[in-house]
């Protein structure tokens, strides 16, 4: 894939995508299900040629409800996939019917806000600074083993940090949520 998501891995050959303004909530779950999922709006993009342009030069397929635009792009490489539906849940439900595994990847690889690559915090992962915890995280997710900082826990649960915006994701209520959402499709 292009672009250097500086060590974290997406879905191996797994398709980029370009997300449009009526695909923001699809993009979010697309992104916790490993794909590098771009979106229209975190670009400033709404203009379909400029839509158009962005997919082409990154090698995205392009996500739209828009027919006009998805038949303009299916005449480009790497082409588009139109949705008819407006909830979420069907959206993913045609997207795993096109050929995309819509399964909650193992770990968190993008950032669900930015698209940002994550790095882990924590057991297995780079230490952090507790002063350099957010106030939002619980004490027990990212911090150090029982024996090491002030704030060691017995069991730390991991942490990710979006190397692009700094914000940090744990395997919580949200993430239990979504699984079971993914798993009913």
């Amino acid at each position: 894939m292009a672009g250097d998501d500086g060590g974290a891995s997406t879905r191996d050959d797994s398709p980029r995508v370009l997300c449009d303004a009526m695909c923001g909530k699809l993009a979010t779950y697309l992104r916790m299900c490993g794909y590098d999922a771009a979106y229209a709006l975190d670009r400033g993009a709404e203009a379909d040629d400029a839509l158009l342009s962005i997919a082409a030069e990154e090698g995205r397929i392009l996500i739209t409800r828009n027919r006009e635009l998805a038949a303009r792009a299916a005449d480009r490489d790497p082409g588009a996939l139109l949705l008819t539906e407006r909830d979420v849940l069907d959206q993913l439900r045609e997207v795993s019917a096109a050929g995309f595994s819509v399964e909650l990847a193992a770990e968190p690889t993008r950032c669900g806000d930015c698209n940002g690559p994550v790095e882990r915090i924590g057991p297995d992962g780079i230490d952090v600074d507790p002063d350099d915890r957010p106030e939002y995280v619980p004490d027990d997710v990212g911090a150090s083993p029982a024996g090491g900082a002030e704030s060691a826990v017995d069991d730390p649960r991991p942490a990710w940090r979006c190397r692009d915006c700094g914000r940090w994701f744990w395997k919580g209520g949200h993430w239990a949520s979504v699984a079971e959402r993914l798993d009913a499709l």
